[in-house]
């Protein structure tokens, strides 16, 4: 005999038909606009390091001085060819006929050089390029014109700041095509494993693109105005960011849609009961991410406090398209989305299961891992713990202070190839010099101290038109003065971007300060230098700031301040765990030389904001079950229910981060690993045994204060701790407690 389909009475047309149609019509237009602006971030995007410094740092204010003696705002190129034998007369003159080609490429300061090598077997010219333009498209008409131009047989590298800036605009390069259809193909192919479904992939897929589109839309909106400023490093982030968060909101959503189906015939009914079931776990989980990525806005590094409003503007628009356009689609798709494997809908009696143990109805992994919670739920949580503490001991090799730039770009670079052909021939900082500004009245004393300091190999003061002063007959005798200030040039040692040269700097600064405590070091060196000390205070200043926000939200969302304090805990251990593995694996397996200062604290900042993101499908569900059946069933039929959406919505985002790792950038490989490891290890671990059996082992007690949290005086009392069904014959007071609501 046919079960009655029980139907709820039809939805009017405007809600099944209009709104659908209305929400992807305007969905399908943000893309429109949003999708070629993709191609116009380059207009709005700089990837000058000197510009993410504060405005307070000393290599700033030095090189606001600077460039008060200069007309225009320059780095410099330097053009190196070598030779395995000495130069000739005639290679010689090759080369200085090479200087008025190069000065007609470009509109800056006339063309130092030729420089012969002590040696004679190198010759360097330094080329000023204005900053203003596009240095590499600069670099690389040099590169071709010395290539022309130089001896024959002669090996030659466009190098420098400006070498290495156009080096790594090039590896950035891919940020535009290959990230995003490598993310894309991951999430795709994870999606159809997943689902078993050709439609319904497609539309979560569009749902996290068209969120990409109007990601891009708003950020390059705001980068127009100048409200932050964007790098390819920000960019290549948001577009992970967006795909992988989008993605996992969208998991959430279908989970509760295809939940809702085998309770109703009618799509309508089914998409508005998923949107009312996942609205605060979604709503919450965005919420937490936007607010912990603008801590970033706490920074004094601006390249931290550019990457806070353009990530927090990325799910954003992730947080949106999964409640309007993905909800949307399903609603003009119903049941045909998940053809040909749709869901059916359950026998009455069947849509609301009584729970005794909270394993009823679960079959499979997460049946036998929800049977070894509550057989050992505190020899569970204490193993997770104790593997987690030994993964952390890794922490101890973590070198995170920088690394040379020339390391940075993992690929093939010609600047690279010419810092090592310009060590070789002459002194190491050629090109790069640290630049000292100090009082005229001190010049001389100044000029003496910065000859005399270690790892200084020659310096001089600038006078008009940048010619030395070098004290040989006929040089100029009066330095250039600007606001009663002088400039001086020191070349270092050292290749510009090393740790040598920046303990050469600071020595610099110490002796210096000395003799004119108002005198500033600038130059590539020291905004490298102050890079990392600023990113290191920036660390110690913002995980406080994003775990009290993020403790708040929690305890608002489920209404316990035990629950969130432990929670919070399980999510810094798994991240010092993250870190801990990844200095093994950069060290020992990939021969990084370190790691970029900024490493920990976007690790730290993206790993603990979506790793409450599992917290809060986790527990807000639990807490959902716990007020229907009881709190240990109900940690167990939560459990269930949402283990196989947390660990798809875990594969995707490591799978969306590793996609980082194509990219050639030492910065964003370490990113990329850190993240995808770290959210497998919170998947896996931490999220599927470690909280959990802790909040099994303490049963109420992890609602506390809560109502939830206290025993009903009426209830059966709860069996000792351990119990594996310490819940068992409470269904009545887990009904009662339905009313705590």
């Amino acid at each position: 005999m046919k079960q009655p389909s029980h139907r709820k009475p039809r939805a009017p047309f405007w809600l099944r038909w209009l709104i659908p149609v209305f929400l992807v019509s305007a969905w399908l237009a943000v893309a429109g606009v949003g999708g070629p602006t993709f191609g116009r971030l380059d207009e709005v995007s700089s990837n000058d390091q000197a510009s993410f410094l504060p405005a307070g740092a000393e290599a700033t204010k030095a090189q606001g001085w600077q460039e008060k003696f200069r007309d225009s705002r320059e780095i410099p190129a330097v053009v190196v060819i070598e030779s395995d034998a000495a130069f000739t007369p005639a290679q010689l003159g090759e080369a200085a006929e090479l200087k008025g080609k190069l000065e007609a490429l470009k509109a800056g300061s006339a063309v130092i050089g030729p420089i012969p090598s002590s040696d004679q077997k190198a010759v360097q010219l330094v080329v000023p390029i204005p900053s203003a333009g596009e240095v590499k498209d600069v670099v690389q008409e040099l590169r071709n014109e010395v290539i022309a131009g130089a001896p024959a047989g002669m090996r030659t590298f466009i190098t420098g700041p400006a070498g290495l800036t156009a080096d790594l605009a090039g590896a950035f390069a891919g940020i535009d095509g290959i990230l995003l259809l490598v993310a894309l193909g991951a999430v795709f192919a994870i999606l159809l494993i997943v689902y078993r479904s050709l439609l319904l992939p497609l539309a979560v897929l569009l749902t996290s693109v068209f969120a990409l589109c109007a990601a891009i839309l708003l950020v390059f909106g705001m980068a127009k105005l100048g409200w932050i400023q964007l790098n390819g490093q920000s960019q290549g982030i948001l577009s992970i960011l967006v795909i992988g968060a989008a993605t996992d909101y969208a998991l959430l959503y279908v989970a509760r849609f295809r939940e809702a189906l085998t309770h109703t015939t009618n799509r309508t009914a089914a998409v508005l009961t998923a949107w009312r079931a996942s609205f605060e776990p979604i709503f919450a989980s965005g919420a937490t991410v936007i607010i912990a990525l603008l801590c970033l806005l706490f920074s004094d590094l601006n390249s931290n406090k550019a990457l806070g409003p353009v990530a927090a503007a990325g799910i954003l628009c992730a947080l949106v398209a999964a409640l309007t356009l993905l909800p949307a689609l399903l609603a003009l798709l119903g049941r045909t989305a998940f053809w040909p494997f749709r869901p059916r809908l359950m026998p009455e009696g069947e849509r609301e299961p009584v729970l005794v143990t909270g394993l009823e109805g679960q079959k499979g992994l997460w049946r036998a891992t929800g049977s070894l919670v509550s057989r050992r739920p505190r020899t569970v949580w204490v193993a997770s713990v104790l593997l987690l503490l030994a993964a952390s001991a890794g922490l101890l090799q973590l070198k995170a202070n920088g690394v040379p730039q020339t390391d940075v770009i993992l690929s093939a670079s010609n600047a690279v190839d010419g810092q090592d052909a310009l060590a070789r021939h002459f002194d190491a900082g050629s090109g790069s010099p640290a630049v000292i500004v100090a009082a005229e009245a001190k010049a001389g004393r100044v000029l003496e101290t910065v000859k005399a300091s270690d790892g200084v190999g020659n310096a001089y003061l600038l006078a008009d038109g940048t010619v030395p002063i070098t004290g040989a007959p006929g040089s100029p005798s009066v330095p250039a003065v600007r606001g009663g200030k002088v400039l001086l040039n020191a070349t270092l040692d050292f290749a510009a971007d090393s740790t040598d040269a920046e303990k050469a700097v600071l020595k610099l600064r110490e002796s210096v300060g000395a003799v004119d405590p108002g005198a500033l070091v600038g130059g590539v060196t020291a905004t490298a230098l102050d890079t990392n000390t600023t990113a290191q205070r920036d660390l110690v200043t913002i995980i406080p700031v994003v775990l009290g926000v993020i403790l708040v939200i929690l305890m608002l969302l489920l209404r316990s301040v035990l629950a969130p304090v432990l929670l919070v805990a399980s999510v810094v251990l798994s991240y010092a765990a993250a870190m801990g593995v990844s200095a093994l694996v950069f060290n020992n397996i990939l021969g990084f030389p370190g790691a970029d200062a900024t490493v920990p604290l976007f690790g730290f900042v993206f790993l603990v904001a979506l790793g409450v993101d599992y917290n809060i499908f986790l527990m807000s569900r639990v807490r959902e079950e716990s007020l229907k059946h009881g709190t240990n069933a109900g940690i167990l039929r939560g459990l269930g229910v949402t283990g196989g959406v947390i660990t798809s919505a875990g594969v995707v985002l490591a799978a969306t981060f590793a996609a980082l790792g194509v990219i050639p950038i030492m910065f964003l490989v370490q990113l990329a690993f850190i993240v995808a490891f770290g959210v497998l290890l919170d998947t896996v671990l931490v999220r599927s045994l470690l909280v959990p059996a802790l909040a099994y082992d303490l049963g109420r007690r992890i609602w506390w204060p809560g109502r939830l949290g206290r025993p009903e005086p009426a209830s059966v009392g709860e069996l000792p701790d351990g119990a594996g069904t310490r819940e068992a014959g409470t269904r009545e007071a887990g009904t009662r407690e339905a009313g705590v609501r």
